[in-house]
């Protein structure tokens, strides 16, 4: 009897062991992510309504999700649209209301007698990586942490295009939009325009990822580096020393991630002030990152240097059709 129960115990053991591989294997989104969307929903600084409606939590593939993700089809208590519905993480919202109100909102009264009715976007929650390139670290979009914003539409129905107004020197229009820009670098620690490379010709990313802190408080990576005269002055310094420089957005809850032990670019867990970087020109990307010719309503994907194959999304932008339905 012995003899038989033996060998089933072993197989029992084995199947548990093998279960329990899988359970506790299972990759788990940094402890910080669920943090900043339970203490959002604590200090009450989102408030639900028809525009902003939660939803079901997601969990996967991999990392992927939310814990309270919510449905977003207006901000400001409705009183600005966005032209798709967004799925995106509770923090996102104050940040994008306080951007608007503070930034964008007085701009364009000032600039051209209306304020802002809508909000265009690429999109939002998306499980992909950064710049949808194989390989690479999971994007902010895949936590519903990050919004690609194409331009702006004002009351009066005009358009304001990152796509075809960034680079019209000289313009209201590029003025707005370098603001608009510059702003989002106080509310957001990741904003990448035209310019920062050659994947966000048409559109600026905003996000709030986790990349540590200065000594003069919380890192914001800004690219391309905004006009001295845009920015509001630094903060004063907290008497410790500045941290080492890094080259690009890094949120550091992928510094300990097994998957990218042999990148040395996750090693740098002490943030830096942000390195200057020029405005436009030599330096700022390749000549593909520059917008279409001006007019242009469907712009094709940007073309890479020679010999660097085709890796980039057909479609440069975010997309949240896999997942908002």
């Amino acid at each position: 009897m012995a003899r038989c129960v033996r060998p089933l115990v072993v197989a029992s053991l084995a199947a548990l062991t093998v279960s329990g591989c899988g359970f506790f294997g299972r990759p788990e989104r940094p402890v910080w992510r669920t943090q900043a969307e339970n203490a959002c929903f604590a200090r009450n600084l989102v408030k639900l309504s028809e525009f902003i409606v939660p939803s079901h939590e997601i969990d996967g593939p991999g990392v992927c999700g939310m814990t309270r993700p919510l449905k977003v089809s207006a901000l400001d208590d409705g009183k600005v649209g966005v032209d798709k519905v967004l799925t995106i993480d509770c923090p996102m919202i104050p940040a994008l209301e306080a951007w608007l109100n503070d930034i964008v909102q007085p701009d364009a009264q000032a600039r051209f007698g209306r304020k802002v009715a809508t909000v265009n976007v690429f999109g939002a929650y998306s499980c992909r990586p950064i710049d949808n390139e194989p390989g690479a670290r999971l994007s902010e979009h895949a936590f519903g942490n990050a919004v690609d914003v194409a331009g702006f539409t004002l009351a009066d129905g005009r358009t304001l295009q990152y796509v075809r107004d960034w680079k019209s020197s000289g313009t209201q229009e590029a003025a707005f939009l370098h603001e608009a820009h510059a702003g989002a670098c106080q509310y957001f620690t990741t904003v990448l325009g035209p310019g920062a490379d050659l994947f966000h010709y048409n559109h600026i990313h905003l996000d709030l990822a986790n990349h540590g802190a200065t000594n003069t408080g919380p890192r914001h990576i800004c690219k391309p580096t905004p006009e001295p005269n845009l920015l509001p002055p630094p903060a004063a310094p907290d008497g410790l020393p500045p941290a080492p420089e890094i080259d690009e957005p890094l949120d550091i809850a992928h510094a300990g991630d097994p998957a990218h032990a042999g990148d040395s670019r996750a090693v740098a867990l002490v943030p830096a002030p942000l390195p200057p970087a020029p405005l436009d020109g030599p330096g700022a990307g390749p000549d593909a990152a520059l917008p279409p010719a001006v007019g242009e309503t469907d712009p094709a994907p940007p073309v890479l240097p020679a010999g660097a194959g085709y890796s980039v999304d057909p479609s440069p932008t975010s997309s949240i059709a896999d997942h908002d339905e």
